[in-house]
């Protein structure tokens, strides 16, 4: 289970870089897909992408175990 979730964000990250990137190059990653976000979540789709995939990352990787 948490070797999925680790894959599941690595995933988002990269999506989450593409877009990120694609943006500042003028590409619409989402536009591409078919689907028309609204401006304000276009705006920022990249970095919740980005912030999911290090969230589900964080959660597959076993506890530290520090107190």
């Amino acid at each position: 289970m948490k070797i999925g979730l680790i894959v599941a964000g690595g995933l988002l990250i990269v999506f989450g870089l593409v877009d990120l990137i694609g943006s500042f190059a003028g590409f619409d990653l989402w536009g591409t897909l078919g689907i028309q976000l609204p401006d304000i979540i276009w705006s920022f789709s990249a970095y919740i992408e980005l912030a999911l995939g290090f969230f589900l990352c964080k959660l597959g990787l076993p506890d530290s175990g520090g107190g």
